[in-house]
């Protein structure tokens, strides 16, 4: 795990950006084509939306590994929370833009429909870790910690809100929510620890 750790170092952070923001114009670009089917708004949709929850796994993922496995990725942990909020952005605007289009629609859809309220709220959690993932932001210690934290509930309303929008029975929304379950599991002995302090 050394030599993997070794070559993760010499990784610089500014291509994970580079490779991670690529996604959102290839689709665009094979939506605009043709190449996604009969409804490429919607699958713009659920792919950015699925994107979105699996980069907050990985980030998720990154202490666990480092702790269990030894593999260090903690300087592409910023980073790869930056790009979760911009695929959830992007995921946002598709769905404002592309599909309801029609500014009342979007209001009665999030007071009504409650998967879009989880999903509204689990976007609400995540834009003040947005706004404050900078050096700047971070200089404030604990009260930047316990803010980050937020990332807790928004990666759950996540899960849930996938589980919910999928039509009839379906075991890939249950591994995402069991994988966020899982990982917020073993973060328990750490919160624990941390709250008794």
């Amino acid at each position: 795990m050394d030599r993997v750790n070794g070559y993760l170092r010499r990784v610089p952070v500014w291509l994970v950006y580079t490779v991670g923001v690529l996604p959102v114009p290839i689709w665009l670009w094979l939506g605009i084509n043709g190449q996604l089917g009969i409804d490429p708004v919607k699958e713009i949709e659920h792919r950015l939306g699925e994107l979105a929850l699996q980069a907050l796994l990985f980030g998720l993922a990154i202490t666990p590994l480092r702790r269990y496995l030894r593999l260090n990725l903690i300087k592409f942990r910023r980073a790869i929370g930056v790009l979760a909020f911009y695929y959830v952005s992007c995921h946002l605007l598709v769905w404002l833009v592309l599909d309801v289009q029609i500014p009342a629609q979007i209001w009665a859809d999030i007071v009504k429909r409650p998967y879009i309220t989880i999903g509204m709220a689990a976007f609400a959690l995540l834009l003040p870790l947005a706004v404050t993932s900078n050096n700047w932001s971070v200089r404030l210690g604990n009260a930047w910690r316990r803010l980050h934290r937020l990332v807790y509930p928004a990666v759950l309303l996540g899960a849930i809100h996938y589980l919910m929008l999928v039509k009839g029975f379906q075991f890939e929304p249950l591994i995402y929510l069991g994988m966020v379950l899982l990982l917020l599991g073993l973060r328990l002995p750490d919160l624990r620890r941390r709250t008794a302090l």
